[in-house]
C-alpha cells in the first residue's frame, strides 16, 4: 500500500526520509548490532545521539547558553503542572491567557499549585479571535505569564510574540515549534510536545533560562524538577530513548531543508493556498479572525456534520486521511505540521473542489 497523506494534528505525520533512516537503522544502529530501542541510555553510543540531538536543537532555535534544555516524559499536559511547580517561587499568583481549550486545560492544572489570573480570554467568542495585547490585565507581581501560541483544536495562532508585561515569558509551542524562527531569549521557558512537528509521542522539550531553576514547590516530584533534571541531563530515570533518538533525526532533515526561515516560507505558502480555497468557496467555511488563522492546523467547516462525515469517508478513501476534526468541536480540520509536503495540500484542495463540484 502506498503512504497517504497524514492530516493528523498529533501523533502527526513524520518525513518521510526520516521514517526510512530510522527503518534502516532499526535492527542495527552503526554496526552496533542493535536497535537504539535496546540501547542503555547511559551507553557511549546513545549518549552521542542525545548530546547532537541537543546541539542540532540549539543550533536550529539559537538557544542561548544560559537556557537549559530538558528532554522530558510526560507530554505538554505533565508540564502543566511542572510549570507552577517549579516558577511560582514563592509568588502567590501566575498569569495565563485563555485562547482555547489547551490554554483552558493549562489553567485548570495550574489551579492546583497557586492562583490563577486569567489577563484575557477568548472563550466568549468561541475562541475565534485573539483579544488585544493591550486590553491584557498583567499583573506586575505574578510569577510568570503563559500563553499558547497555536491552539490545535480551534485553529487559533499568535503570529507575533506578545509583550512580556516585565514577567518570565512561557509558551506552550506544542504545535508549532520548529515551524519559524523563534527568539528564544524572549522567553522564560518553552515547552513543546513532540508529536506535532518534532517526533512521536512520549517526549516533551522543555528549554528554561537558568535563573527560573532551582526553587520548585515543596513535594515537587523529582522528575518533574527541572533543576535536577538539568543537573542529570535529562537522565534522572530513564528517558523515552526511541522518541529522542527519532526527534534528533527531524533535526538531521530540517537542517537539510535550509534554516527555519526557510520552513515558515514553505508553512506560508501551505496554509495561504488552503485558506484561499475555503474562502474562495461557499460550501467551505472557516470562522478564526483573519489575523490570528493558523498555520498549522487549518480548521473548516460544510453545511451539515452529516456531510462532514461523508467528505472525510471519502477523503480517506481518496488517500487523505484523519481530516475530522477534534471530538470536542466537530466539523474538519487539516494539520499542515512541517512534514506535510506541499503536494498533500494541492492533493487536498483538487479533492475539495471536486467534493464541492458533485455535493455543492
Amino acid at each position: 500500500m502506498s503512504r497517504v497523506f497524514n492530516f493528523s494534528a498529533g501523533p502527526s505525520m513524520l518525513p518521510e526520509p526520516v521514517l526510512a533512516r530510522a527503518r534502516d537503522e532499526f535492527l542495527d544502529y552503526r554496526g552496533t548490532g542493535m536497535s537504539v530501542m535496546e540501547m542503555s541510555h547511559r551507553s557511549e553510543v546513545y549518549t552521542a545521539i542525545a548530546q547532537k540531538a541537543e546541539a542540532d536543537l540549539r543550533e536550529l532555535l539559537g538557544v542561548p547558553s544560559h537556557y537549559k534544555v530538558l528532554f522530558l516524559q510526560g507530554g505538554a499536559s505533565g508540564q502543566f503542572a511542572g510549570i507552577p511547580m517549579n516558577l511560582l517561587r514563592g509568588k502567590a499568583s501566575a498569569v495565563y491567557v485563555d485562547t482555547g481549550i489547551w490554554s483552558d486545560k493549562a489553567i485548570a492544572e495550574a489551579r492546583r499549585y497557586g492562583e490563577v489570573r486569567v489577563a484575557a480570554s477568548s472563550k466568549d467568542n468561541g475562541y475565534t479571535k485573539l483579544i488585544p495585547r493591550g486590553e491584557w490585565q498583567v499583573d506586575g507581581d505574578a510569577a510568570y505569564l503563559h500563553y499558547t501560541s497555536n491552539e490545535t483544536i480551534n485553529g487559533v495562532e499568535f503570529h507575533d510574540v506578545p509583550d512580556d508585561g516585565g514577567l518570565p515569558l512561557v509558551c506552550d509551542m506544542s504545535s508549532n515549534i520548529l515551524s519559524r524562527p523563534v527568539d528564544v531569549s524572549r522567553y522564560g521557558l518553552i515547552y513543546a510536545g513532540a508529536q506535532k512537528n518534532m517526533g512521536p509521542a512520549g517526549l516533551v522539550l522543555v528549554i528554561v533560562r537558568e535563573d527560573l531553576i532551582g526553587h520548585a514547590l515543596p513535594g515537587t516530584p523529582s522528575i518533574l524538577d527541572y533543576k535536577q533534571q538539568a543537573e542529570h541531563h535529562s537522565m534522572l530515570n530513564t528517558p523515552p530513548t526511541y522518541p529522542w533518538y527519532l526527534l534528533g533525526l527531524v533535526l538531521e532533515w530540517l537542517k537539510e531543508q535550509g534554516s527555519l526561515a526557510d520552513m515558515e516560507r514553505r508553512n506560508l505558502r501551505k496554509a495561504e493556498k488552503l485558506y484561499a480555497a475555503i474562502d474562495a468557496s461557499g460550501f467551505y467555511s472557516n470562522p478564526i479572525d483573519l489575523n490570528c488563522r493558523s498555520r498549522m492546523n487549518v480548521p473548516f467547516r460544510l453545511r451539515s456534520a452529516e456531510l462532514e462525515k461523508v467528505f472525510a469517508k471519502e477523503a480517506a478513501a481518496a488517500g487523505l486521511v484523519n481530516l475530522e476534526g477534534h471530538r470536542s468541536v466537530g466539523g474538519l480540520r487539516a494539520s499542515i505540521y512541517n512534514a506535510m509536503p506541499e503536494a498533500g495540500v494541492d492533493a487536498l484542495i483538487d479533492f475539495m473542489a471536486g467534493f464541492e463540484h458533485k455535493y455543492g
